[in-house]
């Protein structure tokens, strides 16, 4: 595998995104669209601004 590659997959595991390290070996499957779009909507929803208005 390319070492860019592994260096992604040990990045995402750091940051919790991937929480086992047997992923590390399954980096070239495919993903689901399903699995992908849930992962953007969980990225969305962690960094939307959260304040409640003033008014």
């Amino acid at each position: 595998m390319e070492d860019w590659k592994q260096l992604i997959g040990e990045q995402a595991l750091q940051s919790g995104i991937i929480n086992d390290p047997q992923w590390l070996d399954r980096l070239d499957e495919s993903m689901p669209v399903w699995a992908v779009l849930k992962l953007f909507l969980e990225f969305i929803e962690k960094h939307e601004a959260h304040y409640n208005s003033y008014d």
